[in-house]
């Protein structure tokens, strides 16, 4: 499919990866679990996350295995995770919870978002 800067636009069919692999189930709190945890304190931020689950880098031994694809240009593999994948929200929430697991108290990761409370007001502007 061209877009309109002349450049192609792929698209994957993803459903037989997606019944090849089986579920995870990493656990995510539910989003009013998060806001009542903020509520408790003085001050709180919600930060939507920026391209999200194409920040995670694949090996390159797995590069091939799972996200392949051929083309009338040939065969070509996503080096980042892409968007479609089965578990791609529990992989993206494992990584986040392990990145922000020294700050946890602060920082709680919802699928792409990233919320953060303070007690107090003032420690707000040091910690984000």
């Amino acid at each position: 499919m061209n877009k309109k800067q002349g450049t192609i636009k792929v698209c994957v069919d993803n459903r037989d990866v997606n019944k090849a692999c089986p579920k995870d189930n990493y656990p995510t709190l539910y989003i009013n679990q998060i806001v009542d945890d903020c509520a408790e304190n003085e001050i709180f931020s919600f930060m939507d996350g920026f391209s999200v689950y194409n920040q995670i880098k694949l090996l390159p031994s797995d590069q091939l295995k799972l996200t392949a694809f051929i083309c009338p240009w040939g065969t070509f593999a996503y080096h980042k995770l892409p968007f479609g994948l089965k578990n791609i929200g529990a992989t993206f929430h494992r990584a986040m919870s392990y990145a922000f697991k020294d700050i946890k108290n602060i920082v709680q990761p919802h699928l792409d978002d990233l919320s953060t409370h303070f007690i107090f007001q003032e420690d707000h502007p040091t910690h984000l």
